[in-house]
């Protein structure tokens, strides 16, 4: 118990920002063996090998994305019940989460492996890159039962307060990635498929200590009664999961979309896209890490009825994300290029090429980033309030920005167009994301 913590006492600065420091860490490791992976591979195997991992970025995001986004749902029901100390609903809440979860890591391995091609050949991946992305996806869809049991984790103990296990999971994975990487690609030469085997492996590492933390606290130790499925909990929690679940699926969706028509440029093109879009994790792993801190904090307050406290910590939560992402843009832009020059070997002819197109993407999402960040702040608060229908219907003007900035910029602007749909899409979602918190706490103005 003792990494536990109860958000609804103490000042709501100080616990946002020391909720956020090992999320932080751990999203940052996180993003270290994503990265190894791809400047393993780009030095490695080559141009093209990174190409083949770009093409399969998206598909791989959005069955992560399904992962993610359930659990993350699953983890505002925890906090609430937690928050309201509430132990035996907490306890019915996680078993009934635990089989829901098994039944979503069935089916969406059984729709990855069946699939995968027809979406390959819808999103016109480049027959020269065809066969890298296929044996990649392949491999990264039979760990799914480990993605989703790994975050179901997780996110039980950020419910409970706990950021500092999850990022002890990560160092420890991250270290085992980087290890098994450099054995597997560089000393037994296998690839791509080696850096996906890596991956999966350090995911497992991650899995079992979160459950060796998770075994020693009482509280959540579910009995044989608590896995028999209730129809009202299961409508909770799947109420809250499956809109999550969706939003990440449609701004996957949208991604697939963008790739299609990046595709459309060549593997050259795609391989610059590909070695910014490995550091867009490294430029929100912040927003990640004070969103989740702004979930638990306002779910937990929630749950104990205290809006005013809600309200309170927003604008500490806010204030700190909005500070660190010009901090984070400012990095970028005086060391975006030697960073982006890892991923890209030297040897290759077309290297300034890929460079190229890879900083000036980079530069286009630092200038914008603070609405990235208020993205994440908003979303996550409304999420915490128990609003996941809100930040649904954000994902979806995500989508829409996005997919018509992809497929009617390029047409006025060539190349040029692509960058800005990641933008736009930032921005029609943010938007939405801000007037609905507002709208929603000016609702409970009279609420302490």
């Amino acid at each position: 118990m003792e990494n536990t913590r109860d958000m609804t006492k103490g000042s709501p600065a100080r616990l946002l920002f020391f909720f956020a420091i090992p999320l932080m860490l751990g999203n940052l490791f996180q993003q270290l063996y994503t990265m190894v992976d791809t400047i393993i591979v780009g030095q490695g195997v080559g141009v093209q090998a990174l190409a083949s991992l770009g093409a399969a970025d998206w598909l791989n995001w959005l069955f992560q994305g399904i992962a993610t986004g359930l659990t993350q749902g699953f983890s505002i029901l925890f906090a609430q019940f937690y928050g309201a100390r509430n132990e035996e609903a907490l306890k019915k809440s996680i078993g009934n989460a635990i089989v829901l979860t098994l039944a979503a890591a069935v089916l969406l391995t059984a729709a990855g492996e069946i699939l995968l091609t027809s979406i390959l050949n819808l999103l016109k991946t480049p027959q020269d890159i065809y066969g890298g992305a296929s044996i990649y996806l392949r491999i990264m869809f039979g760990g799914i039962p480990v993605v989703l049991f790994y975050n179901l984790e997780a996110a039980l103990l950020r419910a409970l307060g706990d950021s500092k296990s999850p990022l002890i999971a990560m160092v420890v994975a991250a270290c085992t990635n980087i290890v098994l990487d450099l054995l597997f690609v560089m000393v037994f030469h296998w690839g791509i498929p080696g850096a996906a085997a890596a991956t999966i492996i350090a995911q497992c590492v991650s899995l079992l200590y979160c459950f060796a933390v998770i075994r020693k606290i009482s509280i959540v130790r579910p009995g044989r009664e608590d896995f028999r499925l209730g129809r009202s909990l299961c409508r909770q929690l799947l109420g809250l999961g499956i809109p999550v679940m969706f939003q990440n699926t449609v701004i996957s969706v949208g991604g697939m979309v963008v790739q299609s028509v990046i595709n459309g440029f060549g593997f050259l093109f795609v391989a610059g896209f590909t070695a910014t879009n490995k550091l867009y994790g490294l430029l929100e792993t912040a927003a990640i890490s004070f969103g989740f801190s702004i979930t638990t904090f306002v779910a937990q307050n929630m749950g104990a009825g205290n809006y005013g406290r809600i309200r309170k910590g927003m604008r500490s939560g806010a204030a700190m994300a909005l500070l660190t992402s010009v901090a984070v843009s400012a990095v970028m832009l005086l060391f975006g290029r030697q960073i982006l020059s890892l991923f890209i070997s030297a040897d290759a002819g077309q290297a300034d090429e890929v460079l190229y197109i890879a900083f000036h993407y980079l530069t286009i999402m630092s200038i914008f980033l603070a609405v990235l960040y208020a993205l994440h702040a908003y979303r996550c608060a409304l999420q915490g309030l128990g609003d996941t229908v809100t930040p649904m219907v954000s994902g979806i003007a995500e989508f829409v920005m996005r997919v018509l900035a992809a497929l009617l910029l390029p047409r006025v602007m060539g190349q040029e167009g692509i960058y800005y749909a990641e933008i736009l899409a930032w921005i029609g979602a943010a938007a939405i994301l801000v007037t609905a918190y507002y709208r929603r706490m000016g609702r409970e103005k009279g609420r302490v």
